[in-house]
């Protein structure tokens, strides 16, 4: 029995290897037109189904599809309302990850032939650039979950004297109950609704346990792929926390509709197992239930959005600072102030933009940028207020600096909310690395603002930034012209470049006045300093 518990054990630990290398080389090839896809074919959450459905059947994966959501919402890249269709349409597809799983390596019993081809495509991985090297992955993990399969069946070889449907929980209510839990506890330790789904199917294959059985543990195992969204949404904005908990929601109601349609279905199933295989009656059931829920909740996903919202309301953002009105009293006083709290303004948006232009890109920050709003309003109100005396140019220089800072701090918030520029640039290998030299110096600027040196390395990245625009914009017209690229192609790269050296300009301009707002106002001593 030990041999075989650890075959089953490692077979597990190779499917999910497989499935995660499979999984990664999918995202890594439809990721650069995964957001396109998202914001193109979700303007109705009818669309938002069929693209979830497809997307997750992509890249085999529904908790990938569900967290890139909860981002996207985070990012404000989708609505509320996008979103659920998604997420409705991300459980109807990850259905298709069983019947692979029992097509090619329960019913083919392809793992013999996935040995032989696991060389090659680990060479082509290993070896090959480009799309030959993403084919060599995707091949190289789908093999692995074969074999991973194949050591599933055979750890359970033996086992099925040990495990029998009678020490299992029955058909009450709650037996019913606790073989759901079983499902969503197998599914949060293993992070994977593939993986245990593959054992259901394993074990119903082997007769471990029955289809009733295997149809209630698979309505858990909903409930249980919702974790990684969950997490994923743990310390997030608002919005991709009630996403997350609207994924959580709409699966546990699904589950729940899933347990009256069994028993009215169970009869129906039991024929279909006899004319077919039990196998395929549980993934017929899977995909059923997921369908039944998906079109129970597509009449009223307005009204459950706004539901939601109301459940999980959006608190009042944090303020960044409190400019105290009695300052106002002393002009120069209340410059000071103003000086200070548009640094802190300039830093979160600086910190922000630079956390989306990274190699591992975080929209979450550019999702919770209102206090920045909040604050530039609060200062635009404090600024009109101040008044200075005549005879002090020093004071009138900062006082035109800061109005400057407010001008295009302003103007670069309206630019970070455009984060499909952010896609495009990262999403291109030309582009990318102009993005994250961006990404990097904005890191650095916004704990190093207003120094000279800053101000000229921002000025000479903008200025390279241009000069790449202008030879990348001819170079993709010639490309269009020759069949290359596509018009929208030839627009986007233009336009994320222009929208970069817009940013840099901001940038540095908002650097620049800081300077000048420092050296015409410099902040007082503080007593004893020597």
């Amino acid at each position: 029995m030990g041999g075989n518990l650890y075959f089953l054990i490692g077979g597990i630990g190779m499917f999910l290897v497989g499935m995660e290398i499979m999984t990664a080389a999918l995202k890594s090839a439809a990721g650069s037109n995964l957001r396109e896809v998202l914001t193109r074919f979700t303007t109705t959450p009818l669309r938002g189904v069929c693209t979830g459905a497809l997307m997750t059947a992509i890249v085999q994966s529904s908790s990938a599809t569900t967290v890139m959501i909860v981002g996207f919402v985070g990012a404000g890249l989708l609505s509320m309302a996008q979103a659920l269709g998604v997420i409705y349409g991300a459980n109807i597809g990850t259905t298709a990850t069983g019947w692979l799983v029992s097509f090619l390596g329960l019913k083919l019993q392809l793992g013999t032939i996935a040995m032989a081809v696991l060389f090659p495509a680990a060479l082509a991985d290993l070896l090959g650039r480009g799309a030959l090297a993403r084919v060599g992955r995707v091949a190289s993990g789908l093999c692995l979950a074969l074999i991973g399969i194949d050591l599933m069946q055979a750890g359970m070889g033996d086992l099925t004297e040990h495990l029998t449907p009678d020490m299992l929980p029955g058909a009450s209510l709650g037996g019913l109950l606790a073989l759901a839990g079983i499902g969503a506890v197998i599914t949060i330790l293993m992070q994977s609704s593939s993986a245990a789904m593959a054992l259901a199917l394993v074990m119903l294959s082997a007769q471990a346990i029955t289809l009733a059985q295997a149809a209630t543990i698979v309505i858990g195992m909903n409930i249980g792929t919702t974790f990684t969204a969950l997490l994923a949404a743990l310390g997030g904005s608002t919005p991709m926390r009630q996403t997350a908990l609207a994924n959580l929601i709409f699966n546990i109601v699904t589950s729940a509709v899933a347990f009256p349609l069994l028993l009215m279905v169970q009869g129906g199933l039991e024929q279909l197992a006899s004319r077919t295989d039990d196998m395929t009656a549980l993934l017929v059931f899977h995909t059923g239930f997921n369908l039944v829920g998906a079109a129970l909740f597509l009449p009223v996903t307005p009204q459950f959005a706004a539901w939601i919202a109301r459940l999980l309301p959006e608190k009042h953002p944090e303020r960044l600072f409190d400019l105290d009105r009695r300052l106002l009293s002393d002009g120069r006083s209340a410059l000071l102030a103003a000086r200070s709290a548009m640094a802190l303004v300039a830093g979160r948006q600086f910190r922000a933009l630079g956390a989306a232009l990274d190699p591992e890109p975080d929209y979450r920050p550019l999702a919770a940028l209102q206090p920045c709003a909040d604050g530039l309003a609060d200062l635009r109100e404090f600024l009109s207020d101040v008044r200075l005396p005549e005879d002090s140019a020093e004071d009138e220089l900062a006082y035109a600096a800061l109005l400057h800072q407010l001008d295009h701090l302003s103007r670069l918030l309206e630019r970070s909310s455009q984060t499909e520029r952010i896609a495009d640039l990262l999403g291109d290998p030309i582009l990318r690395r102009p993005a994250l030299a961006s990404g990097a110096l904005l890191r650095r600027t916004s704990d190093n603002m207003g120094t000279p040196r800053n101000v000229l390395r921002t000025e000479r990245l903008a200025h390279r930034v241009e000069q790449r625009r202008k030879r990348h914009r001819r170079a993709m017209m010639l490309g269009e012209h020759a069949g290359l690229y596509s018009l929208d192609q030839v627009f986007a790269h233009t336009d994320a470049l222009r929208w970069l050296q817009r940013v840099l300009h901001h940038v540095e301009r908002v650097s620049h006045h800081q300077m000048v707002a420092i050296e015409e106002l410099p902040a007082p001593e503080m007593p004893g300093a020597g």
